[in-house]
């Protein structure tokens, strides 16, 4: 990502120009030279604020972002490894060496970012494309509200509906994107006891977003009827099977469970297999879709304007094209929240909305492949200094609470925040956070006393969509402890890894030859999160990352303290010890976190 490769250099600058900084070569290096390279990256960084949603020719945007990361990256490394040389060397002519060295390299890099400026400004973009303006004022609305299923509440709700008196054949909608864990709620409720003995006959069928009506019916027929054979099932026709179920249900009271449905038809079409005797039977159905879950239409309009406008109505000249757009968003729940959250930081103008409309009516495909479509809509709107932090939550573990304190503490040693002269740090990026959960991209987990957010979390759809992103720009990879995605022979240059340990696969795990795939100088940032587990070597290889800029291993039992000393350039610190690290040229570390393995 070109916006935050750029603040990691700008930042590398900023420390040689500081009166101190500079003795470390003392006359040799030659400030010009620096400042010049500054006011490129500024240059460049402000170029890629005003333009990112400025352009019809967004291909090309792409293309010029990739090649400003691609230089910006190269020259960081050449920069902090002739900078590591120069604090590491302790022979007094080999520092001055290092120093002609270092000089050398930033006359090269100056050269290179002022070729690119030339290029940048030669860049004709279409007068004819619409800015988009997005609105100063914070339309917020609350992001606790009960838009999908809950737990302890729902469960007792369900368990209400299925033991209520109503004698008619009862449908109960679990409604919630893929990870809301409305699965795990219908099964705990599947196989409660209270519930079982009140049923004569119980079955669970999965659909998906490809309806096989076939394997539906094998599997309603096999939980129905236990003494047939698979062999005899296979053998008959779907209408055989259908009248074989139905009999199998009628005059019993039973509960069908139908898993992920996707479509109206697909639900009316199973309806006629289960006969209404009036006998208190339940079917319980769980779906991504609200269309498909309410038997009336919901108003999505009530929804997505109540994000909007809050309480206030919708401008009348907003509301067809507001329909329109809802119509693309399928019924998904997710995708008209996040749509919502991105028309709401702009201006309610009839121009923009139609804009975003236009983008809506050139997905294509399934239902899923339209979400996505929608999500990385949502995603190529945001602003530069919103993205880095956006796709930074994907690599935490799927499914969990974040910690925003740690969240909050990365983003700020990864120099995502930008400050600001009457604000700290951590203030900045709560607003960052907040504008994130204002726009449905991140939801809000638990407070603090003081109504400060504890933790957040993220949809699983969203945190696949920050993986693929995150991969495809070399920001960051996520590998988990049983992806062997790190083979030799494969050669990946991210500048951000990720480890997901949620088994015991790392601990049988030889890393270095593991990864002889990635190339270390390329690699700023290693983070280990999980279970607390052990690796053969680790702090030996980790020693090999000599330009780490970010190093939590707090979660592996081993020793870091004489590896720590060695990664000049590290800015945080989560980790193990065993007797204190040397930190006298950590010179730019911000954040120690450290924990004495010995006896205390």
């Amino acid at each position: 990502m070109a916006y935050a490769a750029l603040s990691s250099l700008m930042h590398t600058l900023q420390k040689l120009l500081h009166s101190k900084s500079s003795l470390i070569c003392g006359t040799s290096i030659l400030q010009q030279h620096v400042e010049s390279v500054y006011q490129s990256l500024c240059a460049l960084q402000v170029f890629l604020e005003d333009t990112t949603n400025e352009v019809n020719d967004t291909e090309n945007l792409k293309v010029l972002e990739k090649k400003i990361r691609d230089v910006v990256y190269k020259a960081e490394e050449r920069i902090d490894s002739s900078f590591r040389r120069i604090i590491t060397l302790a022979d007094r002519y080999k520092r001055e060496r290092a120093c002609k060295s270092f000089n050398d390299e930033l006359q090269k890099v100056e050269k290179e970012l002022e070729s690119l400026k030339i290029e940048v400004m030669q860049i004709e973009f279409s007068k004819s494309a619409e800015a988009t303006t997005y609105s100063s004022s914070s339309r917020k609305y609350s992001t606790e509200q009960n838009t999908f299923v809950g737990m302890k509440d729902e469960f007792n709700t369900i368990l209400d509906r299925l033991t209520d008196q109503t004698n008619d054949l009862t449908v109960i909608s679990l409604v919630g994107m893929g990870g809301i864990v409305k699965t795990t709620l219908a099964r705990e409720v599947y196989d409660n006891p209270s519930i079982r003995c009140r049923f004569d006959k119980l079955a669970w069928v999965t659909i998906s977003e490809v309806y096989d009506e076939r394997q539906m019916l094998l599997e309603l027929v096999s939980s129905i009827i236990r003494n047939r054979t698979d062999d005899n099932n296979q053998k008959m026709s779907n209408d055989q099977l259908i009248e074989v179920a139905y009999r199998g249900l009628k005059g019993r009271r039973f509960l069908v469970v139908i898993d992920d449905i996707w479509s109206t038809q697909d639900r009316d079409q199973m309806r006629r297999i289960f006969p209404n005797d009036n006998n208190k039977s339940r079917i319980l159905l769980t779906t991504r879709l609200n269309y498909v879950a309410d038997y009336a239409s919901p108003d999505f309009l009530f929804l997505f304007t109540g994000i909007l406008f809050k309480t206030d109505p919708c401008p009348p000249q907003l509301i067809k094209i507001g329909k329109h757009i809802i119509q693309q968003c399928r019924g998904l729940h997710l995708s008209i929240e996040v749509i919502a959250g991105l028309l709401c930081k702009m201006d309610p103008t009839h121009s923009n909305w139609k804009k975003v409309e236009e983008n809506l009516n050139s997905f294509f495909g399934t239902v899923s492949e339209q979400c996505q479509s929608i999500l990385s809509l949502s995603y190529s709107y945001l602003p530069q200094h919103l993205k880095a932090c956006f796709l930074y939550v994907g690599g935490f573990p799927e499914d969990i609470e974040i910690s925003v304190s740690k969240l909050i503490r990365l983003w700020i040693a990864e120099l995502f925040v930008k400050g600001r002269s009457n604000k700290r740090l951590e203030v900045v990026a709560e607003e960052y956070l907040d504008e994130l959960i204002d726009r449905s991209l991140i939801l809000a987990g638990t407070r603090k006393p003081d109504g400060r957010m504890k933790t957040c979390k993220i949809y699983d759809l969203l945190r696949q969509l920050c993986i693929r992103e995150a991969q495809f720009e070399n920001f960051m990879h996520v590998l988990n402890d049983n992806d062997y995605s790190f083979l030799e022979g494969i050669h990946i240059y991210p500048r951000r890894v990720m480890l997901l340990s949620l088994g015991t696969h790392w601990k049988h795990l030889y890393v270095p030859r593991h990864w002889s795939g990635i190339t270390t100088n390329t690699i700023h940032s290693l983070i280990f999160m999980g279970n607390s587990f052990q690796l053969y070597r680790m702090p030996q290889f980790v020693s090999h990352f000599k330009l780490l800029k970010v190093l939590d291993v707090f979660s592996i039992n081993s020793n870091f303290s004489w590896v720590i000393s060695k990664l000049v350039h590290l800015r945080y610190v989560a980790a193990n010890i065993d007797g204190a690290p040397s930190l006298a040229k950590l010179l730019n570390l911000q954040t120690l976190i450290l924990r004495n393995l010995g006896p205390k």
